[in-house]
């Protein structure tokens, strides 16, 4: 019976584990000095060699023959234990025995000494799952455990476990691989089982492995399922890269603000039972590689495309600044969560693409942001001075008219005529800083005092904090400033800065009684004053 290739290639010594160096040397000295520990913890992403250590270490500690600290994978111990058919080697998945019963089971059993080995190991994977009864029934024999048993518990998400559990435990944490050993391991493979593997696509394999060597060998016996040649344009077949133009042309549409295209081509990707939460995931992961290529100088070792596909969307990212990259992932990711507990999952995705390909209809400040950034990038119209000047026609020179007849009548004011640079009060200033408290307290408490005009196209704040200006330069606040005042306004303007005209306050009126006693000692009159 066919074995698939994770499975068959999996390691059964220290040494023949990939991409975790300091965890198998500090195992293989601990076996090598005899100073095993009661409890372990092994955590890591998937795929990375936690269980296949745990396995490794069970066999290890109950070897007949050690080899300088691994297994000899040839004594009666190691044989059975990789059978099954020894009983002293157990493990137990924590995701379906996770209750406080299977705790209490296991933990009258470890009073019994081992049948045939020297160790009764308990393997418990994805130890995360437990729960908290259960956790707090293994706690006192995970601390003082008898000597003869060891425990070993392997998680993905360690951040799970309580604290109690992590400070009886040594721990040992399972890095990513690196991709250049995942390729490395997957062409020794192809040379073992005699198929054909190319270079690029080993590497493509390995990072879309994303550090995990089993995923590796997964997406390798998919690729052999199609071909005993296997090349790179065939891994992105197999894998679904090929044909991924959808995401490219979404991103055309959002790009060019055209939402008709957008929920057109949404249509048909639904019609053809796209799942729409993990269309926003793939986007999201579309824009997290925008990202990567606008920050970063060789974007290649992070981004896991096909070449061709790398070529355009480097001209994508040419296309898009990146404060506009952030927003509209920052939208994604705000999809995302509402795309769990909503009720129509296709009328989410329809409105956050007319949100991202319109940000007149996003009201957060991220959006006012990316409108802001698009009225400054627009080319500034032309003075129609001059336009206005060319489309009059010269009138026929007028005839001679008497003198009196000649003299110019008093211009009288239009009624209504707005009048030239007149600076009015702005009444909505209020609201601008409250606006600006929330996004800026520092630029709040500089404009606390401060009040502001409108003189034309221009909004002058007067102020006699000399911080204003220095501040108003650093950390995105003349950002936080323009996008304030568009929101109340509704429209951009510019901002300039006055002095308050204070006027001298008044001196304080005398004493009508004392003006009245001084009057009176200069005209010769004495009044005495009683209490």
């Amino acid at each position: 019976m066919y074995q698939v290739l994770y499975r068959k290639w999996r390691p059964q010594t220290f040494s023949e584990v990939y991409g975790q160096p300091a965890v198998t040397t500090a195992l293989k000295n601990e076996l090598r000095t005899g100073r095993l520990a009661h409890a372990y913890l092994f955590t890591g992403s998937r795929g990375t060699g936690k269980t296949s250590c745990a396995k490794i270490l069970a066999k290890a500690v109950n070897c007949l023959s050690p080899r300088d600290g691994d297994p000899c994978n040839e004594c009666d111990n190691c044989r059975g234990i990789d059978a099954g058919t020894i009983l002293d080697v157990v493990e137990i998945d924590a995701a379906s025995n996770n209750g406080v019963d299977n705790i209490r089971d296991l933990r009258d059993e470890v009073n019994f000494s081992p049948s045939i080995a020297k160790y009764r190991v308990y393997i418990i994977d994805e130890v995360h799952m437990l729960s908290a009864g259960a956790f707090n029934a293994l706690l006192k024999t995970l601390e003082e455990p008898p000597e003869h048993v060891i425990f070993i518990l392997a998680t993905t998400e360690v951040h799970k476990l309580p604290a109690t559990i992590l400070s009886r435990c040594q721990r040992f944490d399972f890095g990513r691989i690196p991709a250049e050993e995942i390729s490395a391991r997957l062409q020794y493979v192809a040379d073992q089982e005699q198929f054909t593997l190319a270079d690029d696509a080993a590497l493509l394999i390995a990072r879309l492995a994303d550090g995990g060597l089993r995923d590796a060998l997964s997406l390798l016996d998919q690729c052999l399922s199609r071909s005993h040649d296997v090349t790179a344009s065939l891994v992105a077949e197999a894998t679904g890269m090929a044909g991924r133009d959808y995401l490219f042309r979404l991103a055309a549409a959002i790009r060019s603000r055209d939402g008709a295209a957008a929920l057109t081509l949404l249509n048909s990707l639904y019609e053809g039972s796209k799942d729409m939460e993990r269309l926003c995931v793939e986007l999201v992961d579309f824009y997290r590689n925008l990202m990567i290529m606008k920050s970063v100088g060789d974007p290649g070792a992070l981004i896991v495309m096909s070449p061709d596909e790398l070529v355009e969307l480097h001209r994508e990212a040419d296309a898009l600044s990146l404060e506009s990259i952030l927003h509209i992932m920052d939208v994604l990711q705000r999809t995302l969560d509402r795309l769990k507990s909503g009720v129509s999952r296709r009328v989410e995705m329809e409105t956050t693409m007319l949100r991202l390909c319109d940000p007149r209809l996003d009201t957060t400040p991220e959006s006012l942001l990316r409108r802001i950034e698009a009225l400054e990038t627009r080319p500034m119209p032309s003075t129609p001075t001059a336009s206005i000047a060319s489309s009059v026609k010269p009138e026929a020179e007028p005839t001679p008219v008497s003198q009196e007849a000649a003299k110019p009548e008093e211009p009288k004011p239009a009624e209504n005529a707005p009048s030239v640079s007149v600076s009015v009060p702005f009444t909505g200033w209020a609201d601008v800083l409250a606006y600006i408290a929330k996004q800026s307290p520092p630029l709040y408490g500089v404009l606390t005092d401060s009040t502001a005009v409108i003189d034309g196209e221009q909004l002058i704040i007067l102020t006699d904090n000399e911080l204003f200006g220095a501040l108003v330069r650093s950390d995105g606040n003349k950002a936080v400033l323009l996008g304030a005042v568009q929101a109340v306004v509704g429209r951009p303007m510019r901002i300039k800065r006055g002095r308050p005209n204070r006027k001298e306050e008044p001196s304080a009126p005398a004493d009508p009684l004392s003006d009245f006693l001084r009057r009176s000692a200069e005209s010769g009159i004495t009044i005495e004053e009683r209490g």
